[in-house]
């Protein structure tokens, strides 16, 4: 009798398990190119946070290649996962893909791709705030005169914006111009793109820019080493970026480095604020209305430079 018991309870453990893990929550990330480390910080971040919930995580990488990205969203649609969290992707060119996912129930979140009215919400940062703030502490630092290079990339949303917030405010600045710029093309070599278009623009403008404007911080990594290798001191000239991490905090603090500021983008807590909304919408059945309002979820960018770089080294 008792042995009988014990195989009951046995059984009715082992079927309670299996249900809880028939239930367990699936979700799928997708990086748009994880070869960016800002990219691979909203994911890896994002997959943490999903695994310390007890979530089953998948991971996908588009590689930078919109086809590739595509076909991964259309074969998830397929599996029907409970959430999917799409980092720096293209809202517009996965118009029809977004809106199977809906139809299908599932929560779909982006993180700095701009938004989709099939999607919960595009978790991200005012990248007008943000331009401005990179824009004026250039400017500030120029004293309001003086030549600059630019280094651009207009193949996203987020960089695209800074490029024109820092246009408005060159167009309200005719003391400083604009002597050359650089658009960054989207290929698997951008880094080698970048590093012969500024090496150009530098020699071509020998002597004569007092100020360098990149559109995200590993554009400026490079444009820091060119200037470093040319014997270039800290200041001159001023080299300032978007996006923050432990390397540009490093190189701000470092007496070599050209770069003198960045404007921190919170990637980790993008990350981490993508699955607490599908969390909350998506499992815990809570209202968006009651989570979100509006098609943005905001969270604060923040200057970084010698003045307060040490607190962020910290971290």
């Amino acid at each position: 009798m008792r042995t009988s018991l014990f195989r009951l309870l046995a059984a009715t453990a082992l079927s309670i398990g299996c249900a809880g893990a028939a239930h367990a929550t699936k979700l799928a990330i997708v990086g748009f190119q994880m070869s960016s480390e800002t990219h691979a910080r909203v994911v890896n971040a994002a997959k943490a946070q999903a695994e310390a919930k007890g979530w089953d995580v998948q991971v996908l990488n588009s590689k930078g290649d919109m086809s590739t990205h595509i076909n991964q969203l259309n074969n998830l649609i397929l599996s029907k996962p409970d959430g999917i969290i799409v980092a720096m992707g293209k809202p517009l060119q996965a118009q029809e893909q977004f809106k199977q996912a809906k139809e299908a129930g599932i929560a779909l979140v982006t993180v700095m791709s701009g938004t989709s009215s099939d999607a919960l919400v595009d978790v991200a940062v005012n990248e007008y705030s943000a331009g401005a703030q990179a824009a004026l502490y250039l400017l500030d630092h120029l004293n309001y005169q003086g030549n600059i290079l630019t280094q651009r990339f207009e193949g996203n949303v987020g960089t695209r914006i800074r490029g024109k917030i820092l246009d408005v405010v060159l167009s309200e600045n005719p003391a400083v111009k604009q002597v050359g710029s650089h658009t960054m093309a989207r290929t698997a070599s951008w880094r080698d793109d970048v590093q012969a278009g500024m090496n150009a623009l530098l020699l071509k403008n020998q002597g004569k820019v007092d100020g360098i404007w990149a559109s995200f911080d590993a554009q400026a990594y490079i444009i820091d080493d060119i200037l470093q290798q040319q014997g270039a001191k800290k200041g001159k000239p001023v080299l300032v970026s978007i996006d923050g991490g432990p390397e540009t905090y490093r190189r701000i603090a470092d007496p070599a480095s050209l770069m003198m500021a960045t404007v921190m983008i919170p990637f980790e807590k993008m990350g981490v604020k993508a699955v607490d909304v599908i969390d909350a919408v998506a499992v815990q059945k809570v209202a968006l209305n009651k989570v979100v309002h509006g098609p943005y979820l905001y969270l604060d960018a923040e200057l970084v430079d010698a003045d307060n770089v040490k607190d962020f080294l910290k971290n």
